[in-house]
Protein backbone atom coordinates (compact mmCIF):
# COMPACT_ATOMS: atom_id res chain seq x y z
CA UNK A 1 0.00 0.00 0.00
CA UNK A 2 1.30 3.47 -0.90
CA UNK A 3 1.13 6.17 1.80
CA UNK A 4 2.14 9.82 1.74
CA UNK A 5 4.17 11.79 4.25
CA UNK A 6 5.54 15.31 4.38
CA UNK A 7 8.56 16.58 6.27
CA UNK A 8 8.63 20.18 7.40
CA UNK A 9 11.18 22.36 9.15
CA UNK A 10 14.10 22.47 6.73
CA UNK A 11 15.70 25.43 5.02
CA UNK A 12 15.84 25.64 1.23
CA UNK A 13 19.63 25.84 1.49
CA UNK A 14 22.06 23.49 3.21
CA UNK A 15 23.25 24.96 6.47
CA UNK A 16 25.87 27.73 6.09
CA UNK A 17 25.92 27.47 2.29
CA UNK A 18 24.11 28.52 -0.84
CA UNK A 19 23.58 24.91 -1.97
CA UNK A 20 19.92 24.03 -2.52
CA UNK A 21 18.34 21.04 -0.78
CA UNK A 22 17.84 18.28 -3.35
CA UNK A 23 15.96 14.99 -3.58
CA UNK A 24 19.27 13.15 -3.46
CA UNK A 25 20.23 14.93 -0.21
CA UNK A 26 16.87 13.96 1.32
CA UNK A 27 17.38 10.32 0.27
CA UNK A 28 20.77 10.32 2.05
CA UNK A 29 19.17 11.78 5.19
CA UNK A 30 16.48 9.09 5.12
CA UNK A 31 19.03 6.29 4.63
CA UNK A 32 21.25 7.54 7.46
CA UNK A 33 18.55 8.16 10.09
CA UNK A 34 17.41 5.28 12.32
CA UNK A 35 13.76 6.34 12.46
CA UNK A 36 13.48 5.49 8.75
CA UNK A 37 14.76 1.89 9.11
CA UNK A 38 13.22 -0.54 6.60
CA UNK A 39 11.46 2.27 4.72
CA UNK A 40 10.92 1.84 0.99
CA UNK A 41 10.31 4.96 -1.09
CA UNK A 42 7.89 4.76 -4.02
CA UNK A 43 9.49 7.70 -5.86
CA UNK A 44 12.34 10.04 -5.14
CA UNK A 45 11.41 12.69 -2.54
CA UNK A 46 9.94 15.92 -3.87
CA UNK A 47 11.40 19.13 -2.44
CA UNK A 48 9.04 22.08 -2.87
CA UNK A 49 9.32 25.59 -1.45
CA UNK A 50 6.61 26.23 1.14
CA UNK A 51 5.83 29.55 -0.57
CA UNK A 52 7.56 31.19 -3.55
CA UNK A 53 9.11 33.85 -1.29
CA UNK A 54 9.92 31.42 1.57
CA UNK A 55 13.34 30.07 2.53
CA UNK A 56 11.74 26.86 3.90
CA UNK A 57 10.73 23.73 2.00
CA UNK A 58 8.29 20.88 2.39
CA UNK A 59 9.62 17.46 1.47
CA UNK A 60 7.00 15.01 0.21
CA UNK A 61 7.78 11.31 0.42
CA UNK A 62 5.65 8.43 -0.85
CA UNK A 63 6.33 5.16 0.95
CA UNK A 64 5.36 1.51 0.57
CA UNK A 65 3.66 0.35 3.75
CA UNK A 66 1.60 -2.51 5.13
CA UNK A 67 -2.19 -2.53 4.76
CA UNK A 68 -2.51 -1.28 8.36
CA UNK A 69 -0.11 1.63 7.70
CA UNK A 70 2.20 0.48 10.49
CA UNK A 71 5.36 2.22 9.20
CA UNK A 72 3.62 5.54 8.54
CA UNK A 73 1.90 5.51 11.95
CA UNK A 74 5.29 5.07 13.63
CA UNK A 75 6.75 8.05 11.71
CA UNK A 76 3.92 10.59 11.95
CA UNK A 77 4.64 13.39 14.47
CA UNK A 78 8.21 12.18 15.00
CA UNK A 79 11.04 14.68 14.82
CA UNK A 80 14.68 14.36 13.83
CA UNK A 81 17.63 16.69 13.32
CA UNK A 82 19.50 17.66 10.19
CA UNK A 83 22.26 20.01 11.30
CA UNK A 84 20.62 22.65 13.47
CA UNK A 85 17.17 22.13 11.90
CA UNK A 86 14.49 20.03 13.57
CA UNK A 87 12.34 18.21 11.03
CA UNK A 88 8.84 16.97 11.81
CA UNK A 89 7.02 14.24 9.86
CA UNK A 90 3.32 14.63 9.13
CA UNK A 91 0.79 12.49 7.33
CA UNK A 92 -0.49 13.75 3.99
CA UNK A 93 -3.29 12.81 1.62
CA UNK A 94 -1.13 12.74 -1.49
CA UNK A 95 1.95 14.30 -2.99
CA UNK A 96 0.95 17.65 -4.53
CA UNK A 97 4.27 17.99 -6.34
CA UNK A 98 3.95 18.14 -10.09
CA UNK A 99 6.10 15.48 -11.70
CA UNK A 100 5.33 16.53 -15.24
CA UNK A 101 3.56 19.82 -15.97
CA UNK A 102 0.94 19.27 -18.66
CA UNK A 103 1.35 22.69 -20.27
CA UNK A 104 4.96 22.40 -21.46
CA UNK A 105 5.50 18.68 -20.62
CA UNK A 106 8.73 19.37 -18.73
CA UNK A 107 9.51 17.50 -15.52
CA UNK A 108 9.60 18.64 -11.88
CA UNK A 109 8.19 22.12 -11.91
CA UNK A 110 4.84 23.63 -11.18
CA UNK A 111 2.54 26.11 -12.89
CA UNK A 112 4.04 29.21 -11.29
CA UNK A 113 7.59 28.16 -12.26
CA UNK A 114 6.80 27.34 -15.90
CA UNK A 115 8.54 29.60 -18.42
CA UNK A 116 6.65 28.25 -21.44
CA UNK A 117 4.80 30.81 -23.57
CA UNK A 118 1.76 28.60 -24.14
CA UNK A 119 0.82 24.96 -24.42
CA UNK A 120 2.84 22.32 -26.24
CA UNK A 121 1.53 19.10 -27.71
CA UNK A 122 2.89 15.94 -26.07
CA UNK A 123 2.70 14.12 -29.43
CA UNK A 124 4.58 16.56 -31.69
CA UNK A 125 5.96 19.27 -29.34
CA UNK A 126 4.32 22.00 -31.42
CA UNK A 127 2.44 24.96 -29.89
CA UNK A 128 -1.05 23.52 -29.43
CA UNK A 129 -2.77 21.34 -26.83
CA UNK A 130 -2.56 17.57 -27.29
CA UNK A 131 -6.33 17.20 -27.63
CA UNK A 132 -6.11 19.44 -30.73
CA UNK A 133 -3.28 17.43 -32.32
CA UNK A 134 -5.35 16.02 -35.18
CA UNK A 135 -6.31 19.54 -36.37
CA UNK A 136 -2.72 20.92 -36.39
CA UNK A 137 -0.67 17.90 -37.41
Amino acid sequence: MKLYLKIIGISYFLENSNILISSDFVKLVIKSNNIFNNLSLVLKPQVIKALPESDMVIVWIDIWDTQSGYKAKNLINRSFNVGSFIMTIHGANMNPGVLQFKNCWKWEHSTFLCQAQGSKCIKCNRPHKSEHHQYFA
